[in-house]
């Protein structure tokens, strides 16, 4: 009998046991099962406003779930370009890249629109064109679908201005201007429909190059003619708004599609904490950087811009012919947009 009951009482612990580890296991997949870690590759560096919002996003993700999810930032173009960081996304072999919407014209023809000279007004009409617009919804469909990426957000990346030798007070003043231009269609378009005369070179040879005069300016935003001290071998800053620039969020569509959903909307929520930071940054930045230009003794100038407008418009045509079918229409919807 003793023998008996030792092998019941046995038994009975075994199932216990059994049973314990069975419901511990199943209280487990309630939850997102396994930790996951998100690749965020970027051009820019670690001391520039695109890095800042992301780390809010890395910081935020990490506190709300607990560390389950988190993002490994990788800045300074550690991964490539913009470009091969795009493809690698498509190839899930990257979570995360950052993209102007004008950039993705490279595979969708039609979203080079959005990165043509005074096509948009100010930040705020991006927004109204990506969200309401039937352009800018189709566009992020196909994005999607065809090439699998996520633009899971959208923030301002500041507005790109023109500096100087000599006062930029009227488009006749741009007429004949040596402008350093990067070798971007849009920009090149823009210095030749203004009058003046477009001089591609290198980004590390333009503070010589101006400090010389072998140019007579350049265009930038705000915080790059900052960062470059292009101020102090230019005497003048002319606020031509010629490009507003955004920047996209970017997320593989492979890695949404296998977040569990927890942390997706973790990720999605991030996401808006870090675009609208994202904007403040560059917002607050540019007021003050007005300010200290003109306190370094840089001359600020306010050209009438329809003239400008007028005059770069000229170079739509060329894009509408090569995006083809529809073309009219979608220029139409995004000049529309913001009224």
């Amino acid at each position: 009998m003793t023998k008996r009951w030792l092998a019941i009482g046995v038994l009975f612990l075994a199932l216990f046991v059994l049973g314990a580890c069975s419901s511990s296991s199943e209280a487990g997949g309630d939850d997102s099962s396994e930790k996951v870690e998100l690749k965020f590759g970027m051009v820019a560096g670690n001391q520039q406003n695109e890095y800042k919002a992301a780390e809010k996003l890395a910081e935020y993700v990490d506190k709300e779930s607990d560390g389950q999810l988190t993002i490994k930032l990788y800045p300074n173009s550690q991964l490539g370009d913009d470009r091969a960081m795009l493809e690698q996304a498509s190839e899930g072999s990257l979570d995360m890249a950052l993209a102007e919407t004008g950039r993705f014209g490279i595979w969708v023809p039609r979203a080079s629109l959005m990165g043509l000279p005074y096509i948009v007004d100010n930040y705020e009409h991006i927004t109204k064109v990506l969200n309401d617009t039937e352009y800018g919804k189709g566009l992020k469909e196909e994005l999607a679908t065809e090439h699998n990426w996520v633009l899971a957000g959208n923030a301002y990346n500041g507005t790109r201005q023109t500096t100087s030798n000599r006062a930029i007070e009227s488009l006749a003043d741009m007429e004949g201007l040596k402008l350093r231009v990067p070798e971007a269609q849009n920009l090149l378009d823009y210095a030749k429909y203004t009058g003046a005369s477009a001089t591609p070179m290198a980004f590390t040879e333009v503070y010589l190059a101006l400090q010389t005069n072998a140019v007579d300016g350049q265009e930038n935003p705000l915080s790059t003619i900052d960062a470059q001290k292009f101020y102090e071998v230019q005497d003048y800053l002319a606020m031509t708004n010629h490009v507003v620039n955004d920047v996209n969020y970017v997320v593989s569509k492979a890695t949404m599609d296998k977040l569990p959903e927890d942390l997706k909307t973790i990720l999605e929520d991030g996401i808006e904490e870090a675009t609208a930071y994202h904007t403040s940054l560059f917002e607050e930045e540019e007021a003050s950087l007005i300010e200290k230009f003109k306190e370094e003794g840089v001359t600020v100038t306010e050209p009438d811009l329809e003239e400008f407008k007028e005059a770069v418009s000229k170079a739509y045509p060329s894009y509408l012919k090569e995006i083809g079918e529809g073309s009219d229409a979608y220029l139409k919807e995004i000049q529309e947009a913001n009224d």
